[in-house]
Formats: structure tokens, sequence, C-alpha cells
């Protein structure tokens, strides 16, 4: 198939989810599913009795039933859990091998790019950071085992990815080296993932997905395109507007008078040098308009990738709430967006969408009490003994201090993953009886998504960007799972 001239970013944590997927490959373009902590959103899909069912017909057809079954009996709630009643937790990533952590992190990637993929023949990609290095190889595996066409990764710089889906493919042992801050020179740290463990009889190879790789940088691209570990097939250039994690400026850290961190000509990505390496490349950061698509085009580009457009229609992820709520904002001209060089644990900029009753808001971070419970982000590091120990910026101070962490690192960090979380309406119940805020990432360009509505409506679809930004009369209104 050709390359798409629109790739959907895969946003948050299930914004991209396989409904927005779907809907997007439905209209010949590539859909992509976010593949960050979809272990936790599948079991808490679970725990709420799986409205819809959609989980329930992708788990039969999942190759190895003996496995999904023994996930699906250990999170299923007929009928679902109470809605003052916490979600079951589930053991967090480490260096130690856990079987059931591992079933569930495939069954649940496996699930969800199925489920993107049932009724048609378009393409669909898995969004994965390369800052959450623990549970990537089991997720591309999952997402491998459903036909995944493309894997999309950034934040960070992802140059072992394709000898990983090499191997993959080949259902040959990966060894996933993992960063520990503070580990000794020639100190390597490892985990082994043995994909014929989890594959059913008969099966002697899988589909090798396409790699994009997500850049901000020709010099990054050509290191990756020289120095990868097995064939980079494109890249996705992106631009400092684009939502979600940025990179962060060129030449140190400098921050404006509102705060946020000041980028220059040097963070302006160079597409002469694009084209010169050769691969197909798409550009990213407030492209969702048809001028810009074609500008791309006449850069040398294959198209563009759209996140924020996407993030709020009716087939993405978000609870309709906030959806809703942005969208009113966006009709009345009062939205703002905030790129927080602080609010992340990995130390990247993070643009969060200004709303009441979220995290953006001082007095709801101030009140909210530091849990990591999630640990998505958390920093390996080597302790004094040579263990591999885990801490996160966001954890309570006191932890994160005794774990030899800095103080001024846990200044102004938010829970990103709890926050995301809620984001999709399954955020936890705390003791205390209240619900986790949400944290809601959007790139600069969320104030022109009112262009999308259609006259007297508060909502809109993924068909209507697309046709939006192909110049095409609208056949319809409206791809749902």
């Amino acid at each position: 198939m050709e390359n798409p001239k629109i790739i959907q970013g895969g946003m948050g944590i299930a914004v991209s989810s396989w409904s927005l997927a779907r809907a997007v490959s439905l209209c010949g373009q590539l859909g992509v599913i976010s593949g960050t902590a979809l272990d936790v959103v599948f079991c808490r899909r679970l725990q709420l009795g799986d409205p819809g069912g959609q989980m329930r017909l992708a788990v039969d057809h999942f190759p190895m039933p003996e496995m999904a079954e023994r996930v699906w009996n250990r999170y299923f709630v007929d009928g679902g859990k109470q809605d003052d009643q916490p979600f079951k937790s589930k053991p967090n990533f480490s260096n130690k091998d856990i079987q059931a952590l591992l079933e569930l992190t495939i069954l649940a990637n496996f699930c969800e790019v199925f489920l993107a993929k049932l009724g048609h023949a378009g393409q669909v990609g898995i969004n994965l950071l390369e800052k959450i290095q623990l549970p990537t190889v089991p997720s591309l595996f999952g997402a491998m085992l459903a036909g995944v066409d493309y894997v999309l990764m950034g934040a960070g710089i992802p140059r072992n990815i394709p000898g990983y889906l090499d191997k993959l493919a080949e259902l040959e042992q990966v060894e996933l080296k993992f960063d520990v801050h503070g580990a000794l020179a020639g100190e390597e740290n490892r985990v082994k993932f043995a994909p014929k463990k989890f594959t059913a009889e008969g099966v002697t190879s899988l589909k090798r997905p396409k790699f994009l790789a997500i850049v901000s940088s020709s010099t990054l691209a050509l290191s990756l395109s020289k120095k990868s570990s097995g064939k980079v097939d494109g890249f996705i250039v992106e631009g400092k507007t684009a939502g979600g994690h940025n990179a962060p400026p060129r030449g140190g850290l400098r921050i404006d008078e509102r705060g946020e961190p000041i980028y220059g000509p040097r963070d302006e990505a160079d597409l002469s040098e694009f084209r010169a390496i050769g691969l197909p490349f798409w550009l990213a950061g407030s492209y969702a308009d048809p001028c810009k698509l074609e500008e791309a085009i006449a850069e040398g580009a294959e198209g563009i990738q759209v996140g924020t457009a996407f993030a709020f229609c009716e087939e993405s992820g978000m609870d309709a709430q906030y959806k809703h709520q942005i969208i009113e904002k966006c009709l009345g001209d009062d939205v703002s967006v905030f790129t927080d060089a602080l609010a992340s644990p990995t130390g990247f900029p993070f643009k969060v969408v200004l709303l009441e009753d979220s995290l953006s808001a001082a007095a709801v971070y101030e009140e909210r009490e530091r849990i990591c419970d999630l640990g998505y982000l958390r920093q390996a590091y080597r302790e004094e003994d040579g263990k591999v120990g885990f801490r996160c910026p966001a954890e309570p101070v006191e932890d994160y201090l005794r774990k030899g962490g800095a103080l001024e690192d846990t200044v102004g960090r938010k829970c990103v993953c709890n926050g995301l979380m809620a984001t999709i309406g399954l955020g936890q119940i705390r003791k205390d009886g209240t619900t986790e805020a949400p944290i809601i990432t959007a790139g600069d360009d969320v104030r022109n998504i009112a262009k999308f509505v259609p006259p007297g409506k508060n909502s809109y679809h993924a068909a209507d960007v697309i046709h939006y930004l192909l110049r095409a009369a609208p056949v319809h209104a409206g791809v749902t799972g």
C-alpha cells in the first residue's frame, strides 16, 4: 500500500484508542493507537464489566485461548465494579520477569490493534515512548500478533527498536537493554523476552511492521538511519507546537516570562537534510490545515501527522466531559495551552491544556497526595549494592530523597500516569473517596478545532477532520466502532 498522507497521532494513554484508529483507517489514512499503559487500561476496562463487549470480542480471537482466559478471569468483574470501589491494582514493570504481567500486556496490545483493524483492510499503527522502556517488547509483540502495520516511537533515541522488530518477527529471543542511572562503566542491564513462550503452536513467524522514528532534528534522523539495529522506514518530524512531550530546546533550557521553554532557530528542522537522507518523512506540529498539508508535500514530505484535531473528536478515548468542555472553550475563543517544563517526570517539556479541576490548576495539584502506583515514568537507578531500584520525581518527596534523588527534581512534577488515566475516565479512586484529577495534553493549535465543529453542534468526527484536510466533500460524518 502507498504511504498515507495523514498519520493520526498516538496521543496520551488511550486517547488514541482503537475506535479512533479504526475510524481514521476506514477513511484510508493511518490510524494509530497509543500503546502506553495499555495493560492498566485493559484491566480497568474489564473491571468496569467490559461495557459494549468489545474486549470480549477481541479476547475470543487471541491465538492462545488459555492465556487469554487467565488474564480475563483475573480482572473481569461481571456487571462492573461499584462506582465508589477502587480499581484492582496490577504489578508494575521492573527488571523482574513477572509472567502474569507479560501475559496481560501482550493481550492488551493485541486486543487494541485487533479492534482497530476489525472489518477493513486499512493500515493501523502503534505509538510507544522510548522513555518507557520495560513494557516495550511485550507491547510490540502483542501488537504484532494482531498484525500491526506500523510502529511509531519518539521521546528518546529508539535506536534498538528496529532490531527488536526483526527478532520478534522471527520469534527470536529479545534482550532489551534499559537505562539505569548511576550504572558503572561497562555495566549493562537487560531483560529477556522469549516470544515462543507466548505463541500458538505452528506459528513460525510474524509480519514485521514498518518503523517510523519521531524526531525533532535531522542530526538524530541521520544517526538513526545509519546506526539503528535494523531498518528505519521513515521519520515523523515533530515541531515544538505538537502536543504531549516535546523535545527540550537545543543548547540548554531557558524559560520565558510565562514559565515556558524558549526555543530558537536551532530547534527548527532543516528539511533539506531530511530530503537528503532519502527516507519518507511526515511533518507534525500544527499541521491540521489543507494548506499545511500541501506545503508539507511540496517540501518533499509524504504528508503530515495530526494529533490534537483528532484528540477531541467523538471517536477518541478522551472522556466526553473533557472533550465537550474544551470544545466549548474553543468555540468561545477561551482555551489556552501551557508548555510545562516541570510537569513530566521524564524531564521533557509537556504541553498541558489549562482547565479548571485538572492538574493544570495549582490548587488541584497542591491538594493531591503524592503517590506513584502506576510507575510508567519511573527511572531505574543503581543502588549501593548494585541492585536496580526505581524512583519517580512525582512520588512522595521523602521516598524520592531516600532513593538518592535530588530535591530540585521533585519541584512541580505531576503524576502524568494517573492524570492521563483520569483523562479517559479510568482515574483511580483513593481511600478518601476522591478520584484522580485529569491532565489533558494538546498541541498549540487546539484553539483551531472549532473549525471542525458543524454549525449548531458541539462535537465532530474523525472523518470531518480527514475530509477537511483533503479538501474533500464529506460522504458522511461519523465513522464509529
